[in-house]
């Protein structure tokens, strides 16, 4: 396999808040670990930290706003053709949502089918939504970890690609417990991105292929 282009991959990252996976991506990049460039870092949250991170790394990065209104149809509409506009103008190879908080219609992702990457702080099918490492401590678990997965349209159910585990500790708390997970967060994003970069990787037809194999269940970090 491979990539027809020895270009790198082109990156628009989606966040909310801090950015961390972000700047876990963007310094892979930097530092040549990543064969990819972030052209973009968008966040519908105006002064999202993020943003400031970013550009601090040299990175364009800008808020495009959502702005709620009485037809939640169509705010949502407007936000989406705003935000397809920029990822245009980029343009990019891949979307990346990383801390993104909003969930995008349909629509949106089927214009990006195959090109759209998420981090979920679970051990994916388990545990989708929000307060995930709450809710695992409150059920008790022994394990808990992370999966970055291939999005479509229903919430944190595509096709799910790599995961990293670790184990729940005595006394954990949902922000010791978050602190650990998010740690390899940052090792198996880029990891993902770097697959795809050089060609290991792609999703077709709801179906992701590693080596040109069928991946029927997630691959797990060594």
């Amino acid at each position: 396999m491979g990539r027809e282009t020895a270009a790198p991959l082109s990156l628009a990252i989606l966040i909310s808040g801090r950015g961390s996976n972000m700047l876990a991506i963007a310094r892979a990049c930097a530092e040549g670990r990543l064969a990819a460039r972030v052209a973009v870092v968008l966040s519908d949250v105006p002064d999202a930290p993020g943003l400031a991170a970013a550009r601090a790394l040299g990175i364009p990065a800008d808020a495009v706003p959502y702005v709620p209104g009485p037809d939640r149809a169509a705010a949502r509409r407007d936000f989406e053709t705003a935000l397809r506009a920029r990822l245009a103008a980029a343009p990019v190879d891949l979307v990346v949502l990383a801390g993104f908080m909003r969930v995008l219609s349909a629509d949106f992702i089927e214009r990006f089918s195959g090109r759209i990457l998420n981090i979920h702080p679970s051990l994916l099918p388990a545990y989708k939504g929000l307060h995930t490492h709450a809710r695992v401590l409150e059920a008790g678990e022994r394990e808990h970890g992370a999966s970055v997965h291939y999005v479509t349209a229903a919430l944190d159910d595509g096709p799910t690609v790599l995961q990293a585990r670790v184990p729940v500790e005595p006394g954990d708390s949902p922000e010791t417990l978050s602190a650990r997970v998010q740690r390899l967060e940052h090792i198996i994003y880029p990891q993902v991105i770097q697959w795809i970069a050089e060609g290991r990787l792609e999703c077709k037809d709801g179906q992701a292929y590693f080596d040109g194999a069928p991946l029927r269940e997630a691959r797990q970090l060594s």
